[in-house]
C-alpha cells in the first residue's frame, strides 16, 4: 500500500472528507431516530398517569425499563459487527426498534406498556457497539475521539428535534400519536438511508477513492502494531480498567438519562406553561450540548488527557445542576442557563470517554468490550428516572433529585481520574497528518 508522505498528506487535504461527510452522518440519522423513540416517552409521562392511574415512581419505571432490555444486545452486537457486519446487523434492528416504538401506542395497560418497552430496549441494544465498531473500521486512533464526538452530537440533535416535536404532537393530540408518529421514522427514514450509503469497510465503499482507502487502511493498521496480543474472551470480565470505565458509564447514565426524562415536567413545573411551549425551551439545552461536545472531543484529540475531560464535563454538568435548582425561586431564566450547562456537560463527556474506551484492548475484543461496557453501564439509564420519579414522589420537589443526579455524575468524573489506560508509543507523524501521541505519551 503507498505510505509515501506526499500521497498520505494529498489524502489528508482532499480525500479525508468523504467518510466524514458520507458516513458520519448517515449514522447519526439512524441513531437520531433510535433516541427520539426511547426518550420521547418523557412526554407520555402525564398522559400514561393519568390514564393508568400510576404515579411518578412508576412511570420513571416504564421510562427506564428500556434500559434492562438495553443491555442484553450489547456484547452480541459489538461481537456480530467486528465478525459478522455492523451494516446487515444494524439494518435488521432498525425493522424490530420501529415495530417496538409504533406498538407503544398500542397498549392498553400499564403492564403492557412496560413489556413493550423492555422489547423496544432490546431491539435498540446492539446499535451503539455496532456503530462504534463501525467507526474504528474507518478512523484512525489520531482521529477517533472527533470522529466519536462528531457522531455523538446525534444524542444532542435527537433531543433538539424530539423535544419541541413531541411536545407539539402531544400538545395537539396524546400520547398514543406521539408513538406511533414517531414509531413510523425507522421505516421511513432510517432503513433505506442505512442501507443505501453504508458499508462496512473502505474497500467496500463504492464512493472511497483509492488513495483514501489506502490512507485509512496503512493508519489503522499500523494502529494495530501497538496492541497486545488478544486474550481469550474472558477477558473482558476480569479487566480491572474495564469495571471502572463500567463504573463511570453507570454513574453518567444515571445523571444524564434521570434529567433527560424529567426535563419536561421540569421546564413545566418552572415555567409554568403547556407542553408546545415547554418542548420548544428544552431544545436549548441541547443546543448548547453540540457546542460542548465538539469543543471537548477537539480539545482531547489535541492533548490526548481523555480522562480530565470526561472529569470537565462531568464536574461542570454537577455543578450547574446544582446552582439550577437553588437559583430557581429567585430567576426561572438563570434556573434554565444552568440547566443547559448541566445538559451541556452531562453530553460532552462521550467522545473523550469512547475515544480512551476504545483503545483498552485488543482490536479482537474491542467490540465486545465496548458492548459490555455500553451493556452494564446503561443501566443507569433504568435507575436514574426510577429513582428521580420516586423521590419527587416522596418530597414533592425536584431539589432531591437533582442532588442525586448531580452526586452521580461527579462522582463518576472522580472515578475516571483514577483510571490509568495502558501507554503507546507515538505513531511517526508525516507532513499534512494529524500528530499522534507525544513521545512516551500517556492516555489520561
Amino acid at each position: 500500500m503507498p505510505d509515501n508522505a506526499q500521497t498520505r498528506s494529498s489524502i489528508n487535504r482532499f480525500t479525508d472528507n468523504q467518510r466524514w461527510a458520507r458516513l458520519i452522518p448517515i449514522a447519526m440519522i439512524v441513531y437520531i431516530i433510535s433516541f427520539m423513540d426511547r426518550t420521547n416517552i418523557s412526554y407520555a409521562f402525564a398522559g400514561i398517569g393519568h390514564e393508568f392511574q400510576v404515579g411518578k415512581a412508576q412511570q420513571g419505571f416504564a421510562g427506564g425499563i428500556f434500559f434492562l432490555g438495553y443491555m442484553l444486545f450489547q456484547i452480541p452486537g459489538g461481537w456480530l459487527a467486528e465478525h459478522w457486519s455492523a451494516r446487515k446487523f444494524v439494518a435488521i434492528m432498525i425493522v424490530c426498534w420501529g415495530a417496538m416504538a409504533f406498538l407503544c401506542g398500542f397498549v392498553h395497560s400499564f403492564d403492557q406498556l412496560v413489556i413493550v418497552r423492555f422489547f423496544l430496549g432490546v431491539a435498540e441494544g446492539g446499535i451503539w457497539p455496532a456503530v462504534l465498531v463501525l467507526i474504528s473500521h474507518w478512523f484512525p486512533v489520531q482521529e477517533r475521539a472527533r470522529a466519536y464526538a462528531f457522531w455523538m452530537a446525534n444524542l444532542a440533535i435527537s433531543s433538539i428535534i424530539t423535544q419541541p416535536l413531541s411536545g407539539w404532537i402531544v400538545s395537539v393530540s396524546d400520547w398514543r400519536t406521539l408513538f406511533m408518529i414517531e414509531g413510523l421514522l425507522p421505516f421511513i427514514i432510517a432503513l433505506p438511508l442505512w442501507l443505501i450509503f453504508i458499508r462496512d469497510r473502505p474497500r467496500e465503499a463504492p464512493w472511497c477513492t483509492p488513495r483514501e482507502r489506502d490512507y485509512i487502511e496503512s493508519s489503522i493498521a499500523q494502529d494495530r502494531l501497538h496492541e497486545p496480543l488478544p486474550g481469550p474472551f474472558r477477558d473482558i470480565f476480569t479487566n480491572g480498567t474495564i469495571w471502572k470505565l463500567v463504573g463511570v458509564y453507570f454513574l453518567i447514565q444515571v445523571g444524564f438519562y434521570g434529567l433527560n426524562m424529567w426535563l419536561p415536567t421540569l421546564l413545566k413545573s418552572l415555567t409554568k406553561q403547556g407542553f408546545g411551549t415547554v418542548g420548544l425551551i428544552a431544545a436549548l439545552p441541547y443546543l448548547t450540548a453540540i457546542v460542548f461536545l465538539f469543543l471537548n472531543g477537539w480539545a482531547a484529540d489535541r492533548n490526548r488527557r481523555y480522562s480530565r475531560h470526561v472529569f470537565y464535563a462531568t464536574a461542570t454538568a454537577a455543578i450547574a445542576l446544582v446552582i439550577s435548582v437553588f437559583v430557581a425561586k429567585t430567576s426561572v431564566v438563570l434556573s434554565i442557563v444552568f440547566i443547559c450547562l448541566a445538559i451541556g456537560g452531562a453530553l460532552a463527556y462521550d467522545g473523550p470517554f469512547w475515544a480512551a474506551a476504545s483503545r483498552v484492548l485488543p482490536v479482537a475484543l474491542a467490540g465486545g468490550a465496548l458492548g459490555f461496557i455500553n451493556a452494564l453501564g446503561n443501566l443507569g439509564g433504568y435507575f436514574g428516572p426510577f429513582l428521580g420519579g420516586y423521590l419527587q414522589d416522596r418530597t414533592g420537589s425536584f431539589t432531591a433529585t437533582a442532588m442525586l443526579f448531580a452526586g452521580a455524575l461527579l462522582l463518576s468524573g472522580l472515578l475516571v481520574l483514577t483510571i490509568r489506560l495502558r501507554e503507546r508509543p507515538a505513531a511517526k507523524v508525516e507532513p499534512g497528518l494529524t500528530p499522534g501521541l507525544p513521545p512516551g505519551g500517556r492516555i489520561s
